[in-house]
């Protein structure tokens, strides 16, 4: 079954996800969505000093929107910072170091953002594919710890600012490789199953998706949304997939075409005309799932994911007694 959901998802993707399908896709955007003034709105954007977060932080300072840059390393977050303040005009972008793959970090991090701060939009784009198994200082696999198990600290910590915000929205940038996997709850950080990177970074995509779903279902006051934003020339790509990069890089879309649906969610009043928790590609909500790759997990697995991520969300709160 994996050889033939890899091989339906890699022609679904040289048809939809590279340049030539944003292309045809975008024909039928319309321009007016991104027609907006975000002026006195504030958004956080993981991973926002290069790629795609960088094309969507940009984006949204050029339309007015405050900015908060959440970035591991500090001297590469505010070169980004200067440039965004430079492209766009826009004074008002900040920077804040913090690595996702540190769930104390996160918390304490969160605690001091909303005794400071306000926010309308959360945009999760950080994320890491490390290829060989690799613990953090907390005995966490490092892509779970950064790609799921960061996500949902930040997310959970945040939602009490965010429910408190007008038009509210968290935008959670995740992959269509997620198609090709199916939860597995029995083994979240890969320590039975063999380690490939491609698969592990699919498997923590698929995670955000159903913890996207399962948010919209707690939160009714806030927007929210996953997205694809195709095969794109990041450096991440070339980075983490060179291999793929090199064979793919004249079909790539650029940065900004890959972000243009994480712009439309978070700034756009037509995407909150559709419903929370769905899953984007170039604008429109699609199935997250391929047709007989038997991906579906349960609604037992789906809660079971849930009060994992909690538990040990809890026991890395600061003052918990688990820790």
């Amino acid at each position: 079954m994996s050889l033939y959901r890899n091989a339906v998802w890699f022609v679904k993707g040289l048809r939809e996800y590279t340049k030539g399908g944003y292309e045809a896709a975008s024909k039928r955007f319309v321009a007016a969505d991104l027609d907006v003034n975000v002026a006195g709105r504030s958004f956080m954007i993981t991973g926002g000093n290069s790629g795609i977060g960088k094309a969507v932080a940009t984006a949204i300072a050029i339309r007015g929107g405050t900015i908060h840059l959440v970035c591991r390393n500090k001297e590469r977050a505010e070169t980004a910072k200067n440039e965004i303040v430079e492209e766009s005009g826009n004074q008002n972008v900040f920077v804040h170091v913090l690595d996702m793959s540190n769930p104390k970090g996160i918390w304490d991090f969160s605690d001091h953002f909303k005794a400071e701060h306000k926010l309308n939009v959360l945009i999760n784009n950080a994320g890491c594919m490390v290829n060989q198994r690799e613990l953090t200082e907390d005995g966490l696999e490092k892509n779970f710890a950064t790609n799921t198990l960061g996500m949902y600290i930040l997310t959970t910590a945040l939602i009490p600012v965010l429910e408190e915000a007008e038009d509210p929205r968290v935008v959670n940038v995740s992959s269509g490789g997620m198609l090709v996997q199916k939860l597995d709850v029995s083994d979240l950080q890969f320590e039975k199953k063999a380690f490939e990177g491609t698969m592990v970074y699919a498997q923590n995509k698929r995670q955000q998706i159903i913890l996207t779903e399962q948010w919209a279902k707690l939160h009714k006051g806030i927007h929210f949304s996953s997205m694809h934003p195709g095969w794109a020339d990041t450096p991440a790509v070339r980075l983490s997939m060179p291999d793929f990069h090199q064979k793919m890089k004249n079909k790539l879309r650029t940065e900004a075409q890959g972000a243009d649906t994480v712009l439309w969610l978070a700034v756009s009043p037509a995407a909150t005309k559709q419903a929370s928790g769905l899953f984007f590609q170039d604008r429109t909500p699609v199935s997250t799932h391929l047709p007989l790759a038997s991906t579906h997990s349960s609604e037992e697995d789906e809660e079971k994911l849930m009060q994992i991520l909690e538990e040990l969300a809890q026991k890395f709160k600061p003052g918990s007694s688990k820790m």
